[in-house]
């Protein structure tokens, strides 16, 4: 099967009002650029709300159009891999679906990575219209002690939003861990990588899927999964507190022997509450990355696929897709009819993946 030109990878989750725009824009963006030669995926991450029967509604009436159902909400990294890992396109567009990021940069990012000669044409935010001053300094603070702690470069104030050749691609499809923060894995892969500038615009519809919780989670996936600085730290903050206890035990000693010991527990608690928080935070840095191996040692799919409309060009070599559930057909049993027979029946809404 011929590998078209370009793909464009869009995950989804509760975006039912913005869909039909999303689409006509992503179409509008990926013919101007590449003519007929193009594939859209659509990634319902267990949406809530009508998102699935909308995008069923737009594939029946575009053929280039792929929608891809998971099984339960994975979450937008994991979503965003299941598209990756279904997509087939010679160049692979990330884009969310909120609208944030314009899909009409789509032609100039082309143009960049052909000038470039790059595999990687990542967009970097001029301005955030939209978002609150909280969200902006967390996330300017969060990328910058990232670029301070992790091994691997990764460039700062940048998203998903991106443009990546195959090859950078199919090098990205050979890390399967559990734990992604995929602009770090993308970044780790290496090849040419030129920075793209743009204006993100204010969302178009529905709500943030990262809130507070969730990107305080990213940001655990994007440390543990970068960086051994955490263990560093907590190594050179034992030898800090082991450092202190001498000196503490000094002037126990020196007290006792010169008579000029405080009674009192201040002073003690104090110090036992110190130690205590400072063990608890030992230990629960490293219960996050033994959490991580544990995760990492069941080696299971990283999405699960419960239904596809449209033609899948990709191989599915992260995830599984489940098979259709059967329907049941009644069987004569002595003169009476029996349920208990089962019979698969094709379903014209699903595509089989390779």
């Amino acid at each position: 099967m011929p590998r078209p030109a370009l793909s464009v990878v869009i995950p989804c989750y509760n975006e039912a009002p913005c869909l039909d725009l999303l689409h006509s824009r992503v179409s509008a963006a990926a013919r101007a650029a590449v003519g007929e030669d193009y594939e859209i995926l659509f990634i319902n991450d267990g949406s809530k709300d009508d998102s699935w029967p909308v995008m069923q509604r737009l594939a029946a009436a575009d053929p280039r159009l792929v929608v891809i159902n998971l099984s339960r909400n994975h979450g937008h990294q994991l979503a965003l891999t299941a598209g990756l890992d279904l997509c087939s396109g010679a160049q692979i567009l990330i884009i969310d679906a909120d609208l944030q990021d314009p899909p009409e940069l789509l032609g100039e990012m082309r143009a960049a990575m052909i000038e470039s000669q790059a595999d990687v044409i990542y967009a970097v935010r001029r301005s955030r219209e939209g978002e609150t001053l909280f969200k902006k300094a967390t996330a300017a603070a969060f990328y910058r002690l990232l670029d301070r702690v992790t091994d691997t470069a990764i460039p700062l104030d940048t998203g998903d939003f991106r443009l990546m050749s195959r090859r950078a691609l199919d090098a990205f499809l050979a890390m399967p861990e559990q734990a992604r923060f995929i602009r770090g894995m993308v970044a780790w892969v290496g090849f040419r990588q030129v920075p793209f500038p743009y204006d993100r615009a204010e969302r178009h519809a529905g709500e943030t899927n990262y809130p507070l919780a969730k990107m305080i989670r990213l940001a655990l996936d994007a440390v543990t999964g970068f960086s051994t600085a955490p263990l560093r730290f907590a190594s050179h903050l034992g030898l800090a507190l082991t450092a202190a206890s001498l000196l503490l035990f000094l002037y126990i000693a020196v007290g006792f022997f010169s008579g000029s010991a405080v009674a009192g527990w201040t002073s003690t608690m104090l110090v036992v509450v110190l130690l205590g928080a400072f063990q608890m935070f030992v230990l629960g840095m490293i219960g996050e990355y033994l959490g991580r191996l544990y995760v990492e040692s069941k080696r299971r799919p990283l999405y699960l696929v419960a239904d596809v409309v449209g033609p899948v060009k990709g191989h599915a070599t992260l995830g599984y897709r489940a098979e259709p559930t059967p329907a049941v057909r009644p069987e004569p049993v002595d003169g009476l009819l029996s349920a208990h027979a089962t019979m698969p029946v094709e379903s014209s809404a699903s595509t089989t993946l390779e």
